[in-house]
């Protein structure tokens, strides 16, 4: 079982080779950040929006949960990790788009169709149910059709999920409705590689040219 040891290894090589390649920019980068691009994406291991779409250090504020998802906007509950991090990159760093990414093979979403947790009090699993409940509208909706894959489906309406949720805080369609924010769905399928965007004439998602 690895310890903790390889990822000082990582580190090693990281200061040998990777930080004075960067170097300028970490000097650039020492009293604050300015990134245009949000990037809301899964926790998952094998999802990493710095290297499928290759950003340097500063370029993207990132932030990761299971299953890619963004809570509506409220007040009360105890969800806010999400809604503090977006409140802080369109109020203060003032990004110009923000991305919503699924992918292939989500834990999160497997576990929705599973129902899996729901009976789960206070201990293990209870977390976990009380964050993808915010798929249950959309997946019991796929799981009364015929949908073929319906893992898949559920995959690609999180994004949907999290594209609409984001539009109930106050300050996303104000600065949307002024063209200071864009908002965009994007899925990238583990499989194959290819990363598929959400084309908003269809809401439909679809390969982005490579």
């Amino acid at each position: 079982m690895a310890d903790f040891s390889h990822l000082l290894d990582g580190y090693r090589r990281f200061r040998t080779t990777g930080y004075p390649q960067q170097r300028a920019r970490y000097d650039a980068l020492r009293d604050g950040q300015a990134p245009k691009t949000m990037i809301i994406a899964c926790s998952d291991s094998r999802v990493d929006p710095a290297l499928i779409f290759d950003v340097e250090p500063g370029q993207v504020f990132v932030v990761r949960n299971v299953a890619n998802l963004v809570p509506p906007y409220e007040t009360g509950g105890g969800r806010h990790g999400v809604s503090a991090a977006l409140e802080f990159a369109v109020t203060q760093l003032e990004v110009e788009d923000i991305v919503v990414m699924g992918h292939g093979g989500c834990g999160g979403v497997a576990a929705s169709l599973a129902h899996r947790f729901e009976d789960a009090g206070v201990g293990e699993g209870y977390f976990i149910r009380h964050w993808i409940d915010l798929l249950d509208a959309a997946r019991d909706e796929i799981e009364a059709s015929d949908v073929a894959n319906p893992q898949r489906a559920l995959e690609e309406a999180a994004v949907r999920v999290s594209l609409a949720n984001l539009r109930t805080f106050p300050c996303i369609p104000v600065r949307e409705q002024a063209g200071r924010l864009r908002l965009h769905g994007a899925y990238f399928a583990i499989a194959d590689g290819i990363l598929h965007v959400l084309d908003t004439a269809t809401n439909r998602f679809r390969p982005a040219a490579s």
